[in-house]
């Protein structure tokens, strides 16, 4: 395969890559940009970039549902999940909630 098409391929998956709002400062957008014009960049490199775009690993390997809900606490994922949108929008717990570790 040209060099050409693997730059193309890997600048596609790039621009196709989410924003992270919570560390603008790391994009991992602007490194697969830059490894596009990598003069050493390899068809491994590639395909291991649509991997991660296309959550290859998350289909082949299902999470189980003992390790989403841990017995001891079972909602553990869920509020973080819940945390990491709400400190996307900017709202953040009020500080009692914070001492007292009240959800």
């Amino acid at each position: 395969m040209s060099p050409k098409s693997l730059s193309a391929r890997l600048k596609t998956i790039s621009k196709s890559w989410q924003f992270d709002v919570l560390h603008p400062q790391y994009q991992l957008s602007t490194f697969l940009t830059s490894l596009a014009s990598h003069p050493k960049l390899t068809p491994e490199a590639v395909k291991a970039a649509e991997a991660l775009s296309d959550n290859a690993a998350m289909r082949k390997f299902p999470l189980p549902e003992k390790l989403a809900s841990p017995a001891s606490m079972p909602l553990y994922y869920t509020r973080l999940l819940d945390g990491i949108e709400k400190s996307k929008q900017g709202i953040g717990r009020p500080w009692w909630k914070v001492f007292f570790n009240i959800w």
